[in-house]
């Protein structure tokens, strides 16, 4: 009997699983060229923050800049998926990254010439988050097509290393970039490290949605079919009538909107601590930390079966991670905790992706991926905004704890009125 990808992987891995960067040089150039881009745009988010600030000596100016990105990605979010499943994701992917390529050139251009001005900060910010929205439907729909669907966890495991990453050394490469050589460097290196995914998004074969994805052996299966129109309502109603996929994403928004307690860190540093904005910036880094640290450590999730039990844990452990951080008065348990937070929600959406790659029809992949950009990005800031209100209303201790009791009585509550999707199984995707 032939052996499977997923029969293949050593049961005593414990690093994250390189297998789909060996097998599919597609997938690999993809990879390495998202997380060079993830990185430069990392520095650019920071050297714009950077830049408006100096410009304006305005707090409330800068936190502009996050409402500038959130509205295209919500707006855009759910259309830019359906745009994913009608056109070539090849072609989609390729234009969004030139677009952003442009953006990022265009930012050393005006800085070169001594340019400052606020308002063509904000539209850029604005323009970047346009091609975010339509780039990541496309991109995401593309790791089926590429690799078989054994290795999709992995896969995910590689992707989330790539985002956190971004997260952590961008900003910190972005910090010493522009404190040693000013704006215009920083935006000049974003500009030559998108570079990297333009050839990717170049090499890439023609990805027409319907064409079929690659099961275990690495075969193309399905019928072949050409792009017609898609709607985004025909996206909504797939997702209102299967179950297993609106768990992913209520089990998210569990996560995200009860137990988010991002908001009240300066308030946290400063009242539990007796700390500063360093001790704020420990406490934001602590989360990406832990993430990172789960897309290291993952070569074991590739031998998961029940995906659905498995997000249903991660989640409940993130609450409790949480609930645990609200009871602590001391900065080093405290950032253990939400470290152990971040890790949790790094498992949590290794497999809640891998459910939207293999449990999803290819010609729906798109507009399903748009909505998990409208919920990503939406989860947290409405999680800022209750975390800040319970806080306002009680305490911050109320807020933090008792909003990750809630998450994980919620997670449990969702898991008993669903039980389907504990029982998921990897080997037999049912949505």
């Amino acid at each position: 009997m032939t052996e499977t990808a997923e029969q293949r992987v050593p049961r005593t891995r414990i690093l994250a699983d390189l297998t789909p960067l060996r097998t599919s040089p597609d997938y690999r150039r993809l990879w390495f060229g998202n997380t060079v881009s993830w990185i430069g745009q990392g520095m650019t988010a920071l050297a714009v923050s950077l830049q408006v600030y100096d410009i304006t000596g305005s707090a409330f100016s800068v936190g502009l800049i996050g409402l500038c990105s959130l509205v295209p990605l919500v707006l855009l979010g759910l259309y830019s998926g359906a745009v994913a499943d009608t056109v070539d994701r090849r072609k989609l992917g390729l234009f969004s990254a030139g677009g952003s390529f442009l953006l990022s050139v265009g930012l050393a251009v005006v800085t070169f010439a001594g340019v400052e001005n606020v308002g063509l900060l904000y539209a850029v910010v604005a323009l970047q988050a346009v091609c975010f929205a339509l780039n990541s439907p496309a991109r995401s729909s593309m790791i089926a097509r590429l690799l078989p669907a054994g290795q999709l966890p992995a896969a995910n495991a590689l992707n989330a290393m790539t985002s956190t990453t971004g997260g952590l050394a961008g900003p910190m490469l972005g910090g010493l970039i522009v404190g040693w050589w000013g704006y215009r460097a920083a935006y000049t290196v974003d500009a030559v490290t998108f570079t990297a995914s333009l050839y990717a998004m170049w090499r890439l074969p023609s990805m027409l949605p319907g064409r079929g994805e690659k099961g275990e052996q690495g075969e193309e299966k399905g019928e072949k079919g050409t792009a017609g129109r898609a709607s985004v309502l025909d996206g909504l109603r797939f997702l209102g009538t299967r179950p297993n996929l609106r768990m992913t994403f209520f089990s998210d928004l569990s996560a995200m909107v009860l137990a988010h307690p991002r908001a009240l860190f300066p308030v946290i540093a400063v009242v539990w601590f007796g700390g500063d904005a360093k001790t704020t910036g420990l406490l934001v880094a602590a989360p990406a930390l832990g993430a990172l640290l789960g897309s290291v450590f993952s070569g074991w999730l590739s031998r998961v079966r029940r995906h659905g039990l498995a997000v249903l844990i991660a989640v409940s452990c993130w609450g409790a991670a949480i609930a645990a951080f609200g009871l602590t008065r001391q900065l080093w348990p405290g950032l253990v905790l939400l470290a152990l937070a971040g890790c949790a929600d790094s498992i949590s959406m290794v497999f809640r992706n891998t459910m939207l790659q293999a449990a999803v029809p290819d010609e729906m992949r798109g507009r399903l991926q748009g909505v998990f950009i409208v919920v990503v990005a939406g989860g947290p800031r409405l999680g800022d905004l209750v975390a800040g209100s319970v806080a306002d209303l009680t305490s911050p201790a109320v807020a933090v704890t008792g909003g990750g009791i809630a998450c994980v009585l919620v997670v449990c509550l969702l898991g008993l009125r669903w039980r389907g999707f504990a029982r998921y199984d990897a080997r037999d995707p049912q949505p």
